[in-house]
């Protein structure tokens, strides 16, 4: 093709030019007006011309279909293309059929190398370009979805990404993409209630710690054939939250002694069993207000729970007390007990009868013994958030009792004497270890006192080796007595268990092992409580959007106040005027609720 001369069309960055003057550098005019110089080598030649406006590059019919049965297997230039196409080579004509080429379907190459495709190509292309078109008409109908707020059956592969971002089970989603939307499952979920996809009744924050929220099915086996001291005269009490279903400890008290019965978990479930692995992933009960997801199987429950049967098998420890409230001697029994169950609030009203009387003098004790070793005791409002099988979400108070405190000390007493038992028998096991607190004002009194007491408070850890456990006052201690609810309080007994029986227990290499593997499932079971608490408080206020109640001023960090609420168990943070006091009333009155960021603002008034 000749050198290109005044008056050509040529190709500049894909689009139509025109040569004005030629020299070192072409002048050369573009669709938009604008004139500008570029190097030969910039641009390529479609027509010599003459072309006078690029205005009259109209639009041809022509059979460009005839043209790509005729070409195929050739290479050929742009002129020969155009003449096929049109019957003539004209600079509309080369224009148009440049196009075509580069629309890509039929045909590809350069202005002087053109090559059409062959036919599977040609039909591959197609099909991808009816696919993006048809994904193009998708996108933009569940746009119109959204904005008139409804659900079609078409948009749930649009729905199921947005929710997977939303149950922290990806990192991204196009649409959020898309829709100009934050990649957060906050985002998602927000969007996902705003289209009704979800409702308040979804409850992402399980899945989001990635727990197990399904029941474990695994057999157990048949109760050993052993012996089992029969402790079924003496009354054992099982004494927890009104509607608890997994009673998994027991009191009594017996001329001077304490027995704290447990049910004998590690007799169904030895180490390294199907139902131990299962219960290891675990790591504990996840308890949700919506219910109850086990760590063993719910068989486990309904043959070990205490007074769930006339008789339940235990493993029974039994400690005597010397008079300054130091361990003296300790038991333990598998055995056999006959169970009543209480409520807190019933054994609130029997602690002037026996036994309970002689455990609650017991219980003095041992808290006067704690608190003289400096334990860290936090007194703030406790609630109990329950999800009933309506919908309704319930919040109910969960009254300071002398009897929960009467239970709290026995099996904190059992942890520090199994501990003790441990090390005088060489039984390694994962001991309960707490640091210090982190330093706080001494000088704050009442809830402010109790909250920055809390907010002092060091994570406890899981160890091999026993270490004071500060905030309990203890110098050595091991959960022992939640064997149904906690994988190494069932570690624990398997220890215990074998040592009794003669036989080899698992040294501290395999109990480190077991503490490392739950962990990190600890944590996330108890983010998984923590989060879903807080979800359905929110849901509890968007239920009672007129809930006005009281709150107490508890933190002030640079007027922006920490309230806590004791009927509802939570803390609001507000700004208010200075001068606002801590452990001050205040009333509340809730404006707004955003359930996906778990806030409540609230009309706070002095």
């Amino acid at each position: 093709m000749a050198e290109p001369g005044v008056g050509a069309l040529v190709l500049y960055k894909n689009q139509p030019a025109l040569i004005r003057k030629i020299g070192r550098k072409l002048d050369i005019l573009l669709p938009d007006g604008q004139t500008v110089s570029v190097r030969p080598k910039d641009i390529n030649l479609l027509h010599p011309g003459p072309l006078t406006s690029l205005a009259n590059l109209a639009p041809r019919n022509g059979e460009p279909l005839v043209a790509w049965e005729l070409l195929q297997g050739e290479t050929f230039s742009l002129e020969t293309l155009s003449d096929l196409i049109y019957g003539e080579y004209t600079p509309s004509t080369a224009w148009a059929a440049w196009q075509l080429v580069e629309d890509g379907l039929l045909f590809r190459g350069s202005p002087e190398a053109i090559e059409a495709n062959d036919a599977a190509t040609r039909n591959a292309i197609h099909a991808k370009r009816e696919a993006r078109a048809a994904e193009e008409a998708a996108w933009s109908a569940f746009q119109s979805h959204i904005a008139a707020a409804e659900i079609m059956p078409e948009d749930g592969r649009y729905w199921a990404e947005i929710e997977a971002v939303a149950l922290g089970q990806s990192d991204r989603s196009r649409a959020l993409e898309l829709l100009g939307l934050s990649q957060s499952p906050e985002a998602a979920h927000e969007l996902l209630l705003k289209a009704s996809y979800w409702n308040e009744m979804v409850n992402p924050y399980p899945a989001r710690a990635g727990v197990i929220t399904t029941h474990p099915e695994t057999e157990l086996p048949d109760l050993p054939d052993e012996p089992r001291l029969d402790l079924t005269h003496l009354t054992a009490l099982a004494i927890d939250d009104e509607g608890s279903t997994d009673p998994d400890d027991a009191i009594s008290y017996d001329d001077g002694w304490l027995w704290v019965h447990v049910a004998d978990a590690a007799a169904l479930v030895p180490p390294d069993s199907e139902a131990d692995l299962e219960a290891r992933s675990r790591a504990a009960n996840l308890y949700l207000p919506e219910g109850t997801i086990p760590m063993l199987p719910r068989e486990a429950t309904e043959r070990l729970g205490l007074g769930l049967e006339e008789t339940s098998p235990a493993l029974s420890f039994a400690v005597r007390l010397e008079d300054d409230g130091r361990i003296g001697d300790l038991r333990i029994e598998p055995s056999w007990v006959r169970v009543t169950r209480l409520s807190y609030e019933e054994a609130q009203t029997r602690l002037d009868s026996k036994p309970l009387s002689s455990l609650a003098a017991l219980s003095d004790r041992l808290r006067d013994r704690r608190i003289a070793r400096n334990s860290v005791e936090i007194d703030l409002p406790e609630v109990r958030v329950r999800v009933e099988e309506n919908g309704e979400v319930t919040i109910r108070p969960l009254p300071s009792l002398r009897s929960r405190d009467v239970v709290r000390e026995a099996m904190l007493v059992i942890g520090e004497a199994v501990a003790q038992y441990a090390g005088t028998h060489d039984i390694p096991l994962p001991y309960s270890a707490q640091d210090a607190p982190y330093e706080f004002d001494l000088a704050l009194v009442g809830p402010a006192g109790m909250f920055a007491r809390r907010r002092a408070m060091q994570r406890s850890r899981q160890q091999t080796t026993p270490a004071p456990h500060s905030g309990l006052g203890l110098e050595q201690y091991v959960q022992a007595t939640s064997p149904l609810r906690r994988y190494l309080d069932l570690v624990v007994h398997q220890q215990l268990r074998a040592h009794l029986r003669g036989e080899p227990v698992l040294d501290s290499s395999e109990i480190l092992l077991r503490i490392g593997s739950v962990g990190d499932q600890a944590m996330a079971v108890r983010t998984a409580e923590r989060l879903s608490i807080s979800h359905w408080t929110c849901v509890y206020l968007l239920q009672h959007s007129d809930w006005q109640g009281e709150g107490i001023i508890v933190e002030d960090r640079n007027s922006q106040f920490t309230i806590l609420i004791p009927e509802l168990g939570t803390e609001a943070h507000q700004r208010l005027k200075k001068g606002a006091a801590l452990n001050a009333p205040v009333n509340l009155k809730v404006t707004s609720v955003n359930l996906p960021l778990r806030e409540a603002s609230f009309r706070v008034s002095l």
